[in-house]
């Protein structure tokens, strides 16, 4: 199952998903995983949770954040819950590509039975219909 949590800048999108991920550690009987840009939840997520920073692997478009969610859930099958902060950012604010992306990794998750959660600096306004379906 995938979720989108948007809004603009500053309106408590990575708080939630902090405490999303932090409950997920406790709950999850298998690995949670958050991804992001650069290391600014290092210190707010627990350290049970695998954080990645996306700069490290040299991520930077939808296609490549797509190969390397697949890579982590084939290579990890215990691999519960998945986060993503700041997604589209990851996808170099292409909102076509971005589209595109969250499509293809709700069928990859649906059919894995793991649950995502990404934000993303959209305004609720702007949403494109593709991604009011996972709000």
């Amino acid at each position: 199952m995938l979720k989108l949590i948007i809004g603009v800048k500053g309106t408590g999108k990575t708080k939630a998903l902090i405490n999303l991920v932090n409950t997920a550690v406790e709950n999850s009987h298998g690995n949670v995983v958050c991804i992001e840009k650069g290391d600014k939840l290092t210190y707010d997520v627990k350290h049970q949770a695998r954080l990645i920073d996306t700069k490290q692997y040299f991520i930077s478009d939808a296609q490549s954040l797509y190969g390397f969610i697949a890579g982590i859930l084939a290579s990890n099958h215990d691999v519960t819950d998945l986060f993503v902060d700041s997604a589209l950012k990851i996808c170099d604010n292409d909102s076509a590509a971005f589209d595109k992306f969250v499509e293809e990794t709700n069928t990859l998750v649906e059919k894995l039975g793991v649950n995502v959660v990404m934000t993303s600096s959209i305004p609720v306004e702007e949403a494109t219909e593709t991604v009011k379906k996972y709000l």
